[in-house]
């Protein structure tokens, strides 16, 4: 009985110590009120694996400038509950865990927006447990000093669109030759099926995943709202063309 009050004890102290190193070393998430990060995380990691110089994001996107097409694509494929959540949807997790639970493995994701920029910016993709709760605090002060419209903002100007290809103007330009304010609603639902994983969903690898997410995602952007029937109809009978 003794050996197991010194381990609870033990285990309990370290937790603390970890919470504490969480909070010591919390990044200044208030500065991106105002101030445009020029590199994240997962940038400095991606440049690392290939052993590459780090490249800065060279050109950021204003939320108004950014087409309001690819704001709601990205919405209704990543987040749907952006505007109603404090950071976490509560919902999704519970459905999330449900799931894994039954399939006795990590089959489905339950990160808000929130949570993927607090990843994307300051963590990296490890599924450390530890990682995770560095997130949870994260996210929380994301939350707490930014709007949504700020969160959403940075989040699609920082984010990976493909091999060394970060933030929706390179993304844009890349894929569609016009700048991140002209897309159509087909473009920006082909855009928001990749971010998933957008170094394997890119148009050149795995179209026809692509062309079926596309029309999912058009199908819940007319179905909320976002879309108008007849903008809808144009953008299923359109075919995307690729620069």
């Amino acid at each position: 009985m003794k050996k197991v009050l010194v381990a609870l004890t033990l285990l309990v102290l370290a937790g603390l110590a970890y919470l504490a190193w969480i909070f010591v070393s919390m990044p200044d998430v208030a500065a991106l009120v105002r101030t445009n990060p020029k590199t994240t995380a997962l940038m400095e990691q991606r440049a690392e694996e290939k052993n590459l110089k780090l490249q800065p994001l060279r050109t950021w996107v204003p939320y108004r400038k950014i087409s309001v097409h690819l704001r709601n694509a990205v919405l209704v494929a990543e987040d749907s509950a952006f505007f109603q959540h404090s950071g976490f949807d509560w919902k999704q997790i519970k459905e999330s865990a449900k799931r894994d639970w039954e399939e006795k493995r990590l089959v489905r994701g339950a990160s808000t927006i929130t949570q993927q920029l607090a990843k994307n910016l300051y963590l990296s993709t490890s599924r450390n447990p530890l990682r995770k709760v560095q997130e949870v605090f994260i996210s929380r002060e994301l939350e707490r000093h930014l709007s949504k419209e700020r969160i959403l903002e940075i989040y699609l100007n920082v984010i990976e669109w493909g091999d060394g290809l970060y933030g929706i103007d390179a993304a844009s330009k890349r894929y569609f030759g016009k700048s991140a304010g002209d897309l159509y609603p087909e473009e920006a639902a082909v855009l928001a099926a990749m971010i998933p994983k957008p170094r394997r969903f890119s148009p050149g690898r795995n179209g026809k995943y692509l062309e079926k997410r596309k029309g999912e995602i058009l199908d819940h952007m007319v179905r909320w709202h976002f879309l108008e029937r007849s903008d809808y109809e144009d953008a299923r009978a359109r075919p995307v063309t690729y620069r």
